[in-house]
């Protein structure tokens, strides 16, 4: 039977281990005790291999957080790509929305998008206006259509989707940290109404009280 001390004996070295491993090992960690949770150690125990193992994928405990929050980035990228709403107005809408579910559907991953510290983080504005977020930089187009057909006052669309996403976050952060006492439909409730009444001070004032 083939055991950790037989393929040490054979090979005199420790058995490899993935950079996905490694990285699977550390969603675990993190998932059960946040940051503080996530030692080269402790990956290194759980892989079963030395912790000089893994700096041969990932230098530093800080690469390796980069990593995590780059995948939690990947995830809630895909969610935006796959909005499928041709109104541009309702696009910005479910982004939102998505961002909402994120937060409450997969909380672990949007703390590790959006509320891990990185010095290679995206930065507002440079970052953004660079389209270095990819979902930020979907909702551009939108804003621009909205925009150039009257529906929304004249104004930065970076500024203008930068207003949106901090709505959104300033929500799901309340809510994270107690300051809501409501369920979780209930809060997609709130976001909604609450992102009609911004939308409202965007609009034109052409377009109030049209069915939307």
């Amino acid at each position: 039977m083939f055991t950790m001390y037989t393929y040490t004996l054979y090979t005199r070295g420790p058995m490899p281990t993935s950079r996905s491993a490694i990285l699977t090992t550390a969603w675990r960690l993190f998932a059960r005790q946040g940051l503080a949770g996530i030692t080269m150690r402790r990956i290194a125990e759980r892989n079963r291999v030395t912790p000089m193992a893994l700096y041969r994928h990932y230098p530093s405990k800080e690469a390796l957080v980069d990593a995590l929050i780059d995948e939690a980035f990947a995830g809630w990228e895909a969610r935006v790509a796959a909005i499928a709403e041709p109104d541009p107005r309702a696009w910005l809408v479910r982004w939102g929305d998505e961002y909402v579910d994120f937060a409450l559907d997969d909380p672990r991953r949007f703390e590790a998008a959006f509320l891990l510290r990185s010095p290679h983080i995206r930065r507002f504005p440079d970052d953004f206006a660079a389209g270095k977020s990819p979902a930020f930089a979907m909702a551009i187009p939108r804003i621009e259509a909205c925009v150039a057909s009257g529906r929304f006052r004249a104004g930065p669309p970076l500024e203008i989707a930068m207003s949106l996403w901090s709505h959104a976050h300033g929500l799901v952060v309340l809510h994270r940290t107690g300051r809501f006492s409501v369920a979780d439909d209930q809060l997609r409730a709130i976001y909604r109404r609450s992102i009609a009444r911004l939308l409202d001070g965007i609009e034109t004032p052409r377009r109030k009280g049209r069915t939307r």
